[in-house]
């Protein structure tokens, strides 16, 4: 590895940042080693993609808590929901060669277990296009696993909710085509029919279709993972340090959450995409035009430069602030893809703890500050929002919101309390303490409101008139 590059990790690994308070105050820059014994995370694995290449792939720390073990770039993690959009791709391969139609109602597809008609006979009409993007109406948002030790269900039985399953049937209470509705049920029945159409089992079907091409050897959708990654595998820790009995729980449900993969395999993938972006050829085989059409909206009142999510891909940004990746989370486990393809540059982090989920974001803020990346579209539309908001608001419950801009800062007082600092970012107002989520939103009169999200509740307030002026003027 070239001297620069180990400058930059040391760089990056020296100047993470924690964005909670902490109790007693601790100096704000931490390094890597530190957090992770803060966050009980032993094991994480980082690679960061510069100029449409993988600059770098490390790991730190070890597999498992108690052993010496240690984390290689090599070492394979569970990428929980990464693996949705990587099957995305697979989907997209079948498209592009016409063997598969976007739009075709999914009915098409399945043969061995079919789509449940509502109560009163209804029978949604669904594609993968929706099911992709989340926008099919479909129940089951995500997954706890199986312990690898246990009995684990057929994916008809999880579609069912049948014993041995764990979580509910999966169906479609929404209208489909209406709205965004993150569901892994969705993609389950994506995964049942375009294995029923091919024939293929489904970790077949994905090494034939995106691992292989793209040269992803330390990956692989086997569920349990074979013996070749099994054997120098990354052990979950959900919580306070201890690790899974027998390693890992167990994702029948592959498209979901299935893919046992690194930080660098993850890396080379965005590699190719943001390669492929430009028109490059690369290993997948997929066209400029069908990644492309991955990373649009979906829906009509989606926007480019809102957030949204394409075929399997979160987006948001725009311009070169446009951005698309995937976090993942299951049990012990937690993982983040995000690109920039304008710019060429990326990063991939996994960790094997729960836990640890603030370390995620700490070294994706390194990694930004250490190798620039865009953030000016992006602060310009913060901007935007931020000078449209300062005014006072009123909830149903007469609760009294007042926003103000002053010296280049925005303030949120609620009632007496003292007034909260916010900062900006992708859209959103924030305050790490209080926790606190502030948004722009409208009344369905088009009157202005905010929406501020504090935990599990959202609290909506309507923008107050201004009292009419009185005029000074005498005849």
């Amino acid at each position: 590895m070239p001297l620069q590059d180990n400058a930059r990790i040391e760089r990056v690994i020296a100047d993470l940042r924690p964005q909670v308070p902490c109790r007693p105050p601790r100096r704000s820059v931490r390094s890597l080693g530190e957090r992770m014994t803060e966050l009980c995370t032993p094991g994480v694995s980082v690679a960061v993609i510069d100029n449409f290449e993988v600059a770098w792939a490390k790991g730190f720390g070890i597999r498992k808590i108690g052993e010496r073990a240690a984390v290689r770039p090599d070492t394979p993690f569970q990428a929980a929901s990464i693996s949705k959009p990587v099957f995305a791709l697979a989907v997209m391969r079948l498209w592009q060669d016409k063997s598969i139609d976007l739009d075709a109602d999914i009915r098409t597809y399945l043969k061995s277990w079919q789509l449940p008609e509502g109560d009163n006979g209804w029978a949604p009409r669904i594609n993968l296009r929706q099911l992709l993007s989340h926008t099919a109406g479909t129940t089951v948002h995500g997954f706890p696993g199986y312990p690898a030790g246990g009995t684990r269900p057929s994916i008809a039985q999880i579609l069912d909710g049948a014993a041995p399953a764990n979580t509910s049937s999966i169906f479609v209470d929404l209208i489909p085509g209406m709205q965004f509705r993150y569901s892994g049920g969705g993609t389950t029945i994506a995964q049942l029919a375009v294995t029923d159409l091919l024939g293929l089992s489904f970790p077949d079907l994905m090494r034939e279709l995106v691992l292989t091409p793209l040269g992803m050897e330390n990956s692989g959708f086997e569920q349990p993972p074979s013996s070749s990654l099994a054997d120098r595998a990354a052990v979950g820790h959900p919580v306070n340090g201890v690790p899974i009995p027998d390693g890992w729980h167990v994702y029948p449900e592959m498209g979901a959450a299935g893919l046992w993969t690194t930080a660098g395999d993850l890396a080379h993938l965005g590699a190719e995409l943001i390669r492929g972006l430009r028109g490059e050829l690369t290993g997948l085989g997929l066209s400029r035009e069908s990644l492309a059409a991955m990373l649009r909206p979906q829906l009509p009142d989606q926007t480019i430069g809102g957030e949204f999510v394409g075929l399997g891909w979160f987006c948001k940004g725009e311009g070169d602030a446009f951005s698309f990746g995937h976090g993942g989370t299951n049990h012990g486990f937690l993982a983040n893809l995000r690109l920039y393809p304008a710019t060429g540059q990326g990063a991939a982090v996994m960790i094997n703890s729960n836990q640890g989920w603030p370390l995620l974001e700490e070294l994706f803020h390194s990694i930004q500050r250490e190798y620039g990346w865009p953030t000016m579209a992006q602060a310009a539309s913060d901007m935007s929002i931020a000078t449209h908001l300062p005014s006072t608001y009123r909830d149903s419950a007469d609760r009294v919101y007042r926003i103000e801009q002053t010296g280049g800062k925005v303030l949120l007082r609620v009632g007496d309390q003292e007034p909260i600092c916010l900062t900006s970012s992708n859209g959103v107002l924030s305050a790490q303490m209080p926790q606190i989520k502030l948004r722009l939103a409208a009344t369905s009169e088009g009157s202005t409101a905010i929406s501020l999200t504090q935990g599990d509740r959202t609290f909506e307030a309507v923008k107050v008139p201004a009292e009419p002026r009185v005029s000074t003027f005498r005849e």
